[in-house]
């Protein structure tokens, strides 16, 4: 599948059984969901989708299950978070067989790079495949930061084609487009400066909370398409408390609880998380519901 990069593609979580195994059937439910509700792809296996804590088996089993259910209705792009560039090769190669349009790669984790190895890790893990590459870059989560430079040294590989910003400045983006012009395909990876990221040149927005409230998402961004600032500011208004909840530390049990109370998901996660509890738990679950309780949707079904 040629993707378009462009529109809301959302980090979809990875559903649990009681026992903490992969539910995959639930995993491919959510997705399905999302697809009717008019999202634009799917990112299998990010950070919301735990990557990190599931058994590379795991993964590959989960990819091809997503694959499946999905059935080219729109561009699965997989998650390749790996300690290092031979483990992320590897994966690489079996996401293209399994069925993966494309990949969102990582930084090798815990590691941090100088930026020829950052340089070399990019390479490496694009050499192994033909798939198009979107790089995800979250300074404040991996602790390195995508420069322009290294976007720079490797602009001669070809299917290194986007850049997924979760950098907290919105200046990132201009300041890509100044440097590199439209060489790489900018997506909004931070929840909560998602509009200033498409007001600012991104194209599309790789989101969390459309798990919980997919409509909404798919709503902005097509307002923001034709031009409706004032619809676009509206839903982003009264989605942006809970946007917030992207940048927080334990965003993916956030999301997840938000996918429950919406009867979406299940909460469950797996180490070293743990769901939330206590005052956190009461306070997400008061967002949730106040947001679902004063949701816009269908503000712009009629534009």
């Amino acid at each position: 599948m040629k993707i378009e990069w462009q529109g809301v593609f959302p980090a979809a979580t990875t559903q649990f059984k009681e026992d903490l195994s992969i539910d995959v059937a639930e995993s491919q439910r959510v997705v399905d969901d999302l697809i009717k509700d008019g999202v634009d792809g799917i990112i299998a296996m990010g950070t919301v989708g735990e990557n990190n804590s599931l058994l590379p088996e795991e993964k590959r089993t989960l990819l091809k299950a997503i694959c499946e259910v999905v059935a080219g209705r729109v561009p699965v792009i997989t998650g390749v978070s790996e300690y290092d560039g031979t483990r992320a090769s590897e994966y690489a190669r079996d996401a293209e067989a399994a069925g993966a349009d494309g990949l969102m790669l990582l930084p090798a984790m815990v590691y941090v790079p100088t930026e020829a190895e950052l340089v070399h890790h990019f390479r490496t893990v694009a050499a192994a495949t033909s798939l198009p590459i979107m790089l995800y870059n979250n300074p404040p989560a991996y602790r390195v930061n995508i420069t322009v430079d290294v976007l720079n040294a490797i602009s001669d590989v070809e299917n290194i084609v986007a850049v997924k910003e979760s950098a907290p400045d919105p200046r990132r983006f201009t300041d890509l487009i100044n440097a590199l012009g439209d060489r790489y395909a900018l997506f909004a990876g931070l929840d909560d400066v998602a509009l200033e990221g498409l007001l600012l040149g991104a194209r599309g927005w790789v989101s969390g909370l459309t798990n919980a409230f997919p409509q909404e998402s798919v709503q902005l961004v097509a307002a923001m398409k034709r031009g409706d600032l004032e619809t676009a500011r509206a839903i982003y208004r009264w989605f942006m408390p809970l946007l917030h909840l992207d940048a927080e530390h334990d965003l993916v049990q956030s999301i997840k609880l938000a996918e429950q109370i919406m009867g979406r998901g299940s909460e469950r996660v797996r180490l070293p998380r743990l769901p939330l509890a206590g005052a956190r738990r009461a306070d997400v679950t008061r967002m949730v519901e106040q947001a679902a309780a004063t949701r816009p949707t269908l503000v712009a079904a009629a534009a």
